[in-house]
């Protein structure tokens, strides 16, 4: 009878022992604690992390609000009964959120040096109460740039500390979770410039579920993959996605096979050799859980077409566009994104608010042929861009579009630059009351956002969010170059501009790691004051900028409408500039580009680029030509060609010191060369 009751206590205990649960860990700060979170008990990150684990698992919340990982912080997490007690639990699964508190004034700059020594003190002591336990450690949930402290040192501190994280993670061989990505660009999700809301934390606990469980919804592919899709030819092809922790991925094309293993962040990626044009391929991804096939895929040139409203123009409206959507050249391939929420002049509902916080600003969408409704909403300026490269290389061209109408140049620059940048850090003051942005952004923004209550409400015109809802889904496809039209919400602060446009340059080559090439559209003519300083400084910028490029469009301009419907000549200018500088064709890229004057006596002489042929647009006398003497009044001046130069000269001024060019907001200038393309407006000199 005892050898029964005996065996039966083994067998019982054994069950028992079998149902332990698995033991979880949240270790950190305020952030893990869950301050100023509405409900906190129930929707911090930790519970919520819990809900996702479900039964197997029993997670708990260890965090302190205040609490520095420094030992000699101003408040160390060791010296805290949260840290006696998660020593006491001794889980299974650790998960440490640390470092936030640590950039206070109090800490860094007195105890930085001790950080990595003490967060691998940390990890020793937690895996001494239980040697089998999986560690992770966390990269920190951003910093708003609205933290009073942000410019005085936080933000400096801040990228020191994540690079130090990643170290230990190295040294002590943690995992390591990205807390930082997921609420990067979701600022509304924050009750104040550190603390995330509820909907914060719930992508804080699914950063941690697929951390723990390996779970990333297996085998998925960037909005950039689908049926007739074009790859870059002659370069070497990166395919990417997510799938589940060490998946093996099997991507084929062609006579092509490349394998991959998922990471532990769920991120797989192949490189495939240089392709050269052709087609029609299948693009073959696969796991052993699920298969994506990708049909009729072509080897070509592939573009990127952003920018605001004229170049989101539609072919169909533009003048003769209506004969190219009835036939449409069939060696195009548009990847069109179309925003679900046009910026027109209304006030959007609660849904749209709500999806737009969330970035799901454009249509869903897929790679097409051109043909009837699709062709008529493509932009006139990409597919004029496309159809001459097409015409020209003899190969199928991708345009991917994704112009958003009226946005200003701030949207479209990633958040790390902008907040590395100590004057237009400032654009995220208040913008929608800002002076750095133009009135018209402003006054559209409050239509779109009237009925909206929430403090938080973002908009497509905001800092970063272009490019967090445009460019970033984009996740490096390999492109060729990008072809620009914008500057209309920025005309009124030229100087600003001429920060913001480089660094918008910068910002994508980062993102496609090289030196993407660059073709853009100066603004065109239009009765608006400010329009002729800032073409100028736009062509100013085209001679400065490495690997950029700009097309003049002033000649087909409309003195009454900001969007000129003959965009015919626009597009194809770019690709006349595109197919001399990048593919090396023998064509004349541009008009003629002023390089310099010399002046004899009471003439000034204009040298140029491109200058063969120089002639008179409309074969009437040269006109809007200006010369000044040291006073800077400039008086209307006789020009004449002479060879490959213009000579200047007015009675009025006997000593000229300055010249100008087509120096109205609309302007009559008529100045060609031989391909009949426009010199730009410009000035001579620094001052005047």
């Amino acid at each position: 009878m005892r050898s029964y009751l005996l065996f039966l206590t083994l067998i019982i205990s054994a069950s028992l022992f079998g149902q332990q649960k698995i033991k979880v860990a949240c270790i950190g700060n305020s952030v893990t604690y869950g301050y100023t979170i509405h409900n906190r008990e129930t929707n911090c990150y930790p519970t919520q992390l819990q809900l996702l684990l479900e039964k197997e698992y029993d997670v708990r919340n260890f965090g302190k609000s205040g609490a520095t990982l420094l030992y000699q912080g101003h408040r160390p997490y060791v010296a805290q009964k949260e840290f006696q007690e998660a020593m006491h639990f001794a889980a299974d699964r650790v998960i440490i959120d640390l470092g936030l508190n640590d950039t206070d004034p109090r800490d860094w700059p007195n105890y930085g040096g001790s950080f990595i020594p003490n967060y691998l003190s940390l990890i020793d002591s937690l895996r001494k109460v239980n040697p089998f336990c999986k560690v992770w450690i966390c990269l920190m949930t951003p910093i708003s740039p609205l933290h009073p402290r942000f410019e005085a040192g936080t933000l400096t501190w801040y990228d020191l500390i994540q690079k130090c994280i990643r170290k230990v993670a190295s040294v002590a061989h943690t995992g390591l979770i990205d807390f930082k990505s997921p609420l990067f660009d979701r600022p509304d999700l924050f009750n104040d410039v550190v603390h995330p809301n509820a909907e914060g934390a719930k992508l804080l606990a699914q950063r941690a579920y697929q951390a723990i469980s390996g779970n990333f919804g297996g085998l998925q592919m960037p909005v950039t993959y689908s049926d007739n899709m074009v790859l870059q030819r002659n370069t070497p092809i990166v395919i990417r996605g997510i799938a589940n922790y060490r998946d093996t991925v099997v991507v084929r094309i062609g006579a092509q096979e490349k394998k991959a293993i998922t990471d532990a962040n769920g991120h797989w990626n192949v490189q495939l050799s240089p392709m050269k044009a052709g087609g029609p391929y299948e693009l073959s991804v696969k796991t052993t859980a699920k298969s994506l096939l990708f049909k009729n895929v072509m080897v070509g040139e592939v573009w990127l077409c952003s920018g605001q409203s004229n170049m989101a123009f539609p072919l169909g409206a533009a003048i003769g566009g209506q004969a190219e959507v009835n036939h449409p050249d069939q060696h195009l391939r548009v990847l069109n994104l179309l925003p679900k929420y046009p910026t027109d002049n209304v006030a959007w509902d609660s849904f749209a608010l709500s999806q737009i916080n969330k970035l799901h600003y454009y249509q869903h969408t897929q790679w097409s042929f051109l043909s009837g409704k699709n062709a008529a909403q493509v932009s006139a300026v990409a597919y004029y861009f496309g159809k001459m490269l097409a015409d020209s290389l003899h190969v199928t061209v991708g345009l991917i579009c994704n112009a958003i109408p009226g946005s200003d140049i701030a949207s479209w620059i990633d958040r790390s630059s902008l907040e590395h940048n100590s004057h237009l850090v400032n654009l995220f003051f208040h913008w929608r009351t800002n002076p750095m942005f133009q009135d018209w952004v402003q006054q559209r923004t409050d239509t779109n956002l009237a009925l909206s209550k929430n403090p938080l409400q973002r908009h497509p015109y905001e800092p970063c969010y272009a490019y967090e809802a445009g460019i970033l889904p984009l996740d490096t496809f390999s492109i060729r170059g990008v072809i620009w039209y914008q500057g209309e919400s920025d005309a009124q602060n030229m100087e600003l501009y001429e920060e913001t446009f480089p660094l918008l340059i910068q910002s994508w080559r980062q993102v496609w790691k090289k030196s993407l090439p660059f073709y853009f559209v100066q603004l065109p003519s239009l009765d608006r004051p400010s329009w002729t300083n800032f073409r100028n400084a736009q062509r100013i910028m085209a001679q400065e900028i490495p690997n950029i490029y700009m097309t003049v469009s002033s000649d087909v301009g409309d003195s009454l409408n900001v969007h000129p419907r003959n965009k015919r000549p626009v597009g194809e200018r770019l690709a006349c500039s595109a197919l001399y500088y990048l593919y090396k064709h023998p064509v004349i890229p541009s008009g003629p580009i002023f390089q310099s004057v010399t002046f004899r006596k009471s003439i000034a002489i204009l040298h140029f680029k491109f200058a063969k042929g120089l002639r008179s647009a409309d074969g009437k006398p040269l006109r809007t030509f200006e010369v000044a003497g040291q006073d800077g009044a400039y008086y209307s001046a006789k020009a004449t060609i002479v060879g490959n130069t213009v000579q200047v000269f007015s009675p009025r001024v006997k000593n000229p010191a300055y010249v100008r060019y087509g120096w109205t907001p609309y302007t009559r200038a008529n100045l060609v060369n031989k391909a009949g393309f426009p010199a730009s407006t410009f000035k001579t000199g620094d001052i005047f």
